[in-house]
């Protein structure tokens, strides 16, 4: 029985921990945001009211980059002819068609697993895997049958 297809387009989010992750650097900067604006207003006299007005801004920024994450960022959109991937740093060519992907491997990079999909010509776009919320091993079978679907091919039988 052949594999049924996955939707398109789908999104591949970020893990929690890595969600969490960078709402914690994201707290760090607040609380760096609010010495550096204490400092000021101790040293400029303004109205100590800012601080609380920038306090109020700063958690309404922290709140916006947590829910951000959780319900729109994605580490890799698949739609049906191609793939997207989000801000995801060092990924390389962001945007291809499933139809140019040369060659997919898994290869580790600066200690981290990662799918690498080659393009050709020297392109490649290089997937962090442990940032998916999702099993790895799911995610490379998915990635296989988007694969076989885009280049054309279908499963014997």
């Amino acid at each position: 029985m052949p594999d049924a297809p996955l939707p398109t387009p789908y999104d591949y989010r970020f893990a929690q921990s890595f969600t969490v992750r960078l709402v914690g650097l994201s707290v760090i900067g607040l609380g760096l945001v609010m010495f550096v604006g204490t400092a000021l207003v101790a040293m400029t006299g303004v109205n100590a009211d800012v601080l609380v007005v920038l306090l109020v801004l700063a958690l309404l920024g922290v709140f916006w980059l947590g829910w951000w994450l959780r319900n729109r960022a994605y580490v890799l959109r698949a739609e049906e002819d191609g793939y997207v991937v989000g801000p995801v740093r060092g990924a390389g060519v962001k945007r291809a068609r499933w139809s140019e992907v040369v060659e997919a491997g898994t290869a580790r990079r600066h200690d981290i697993d990662c799918l690498v999909l080659e393009l050709g010509e020297g392109r490649s776009t290089t997937i962090p895997v442990q940032a998916l919320a999702l099993d790895r091993e799911q995610f490379v079978r998915e990635m296989q049958r988007r694969l076989r679907a885009g280049q054309g091919h279908r499963p014997l039988g």
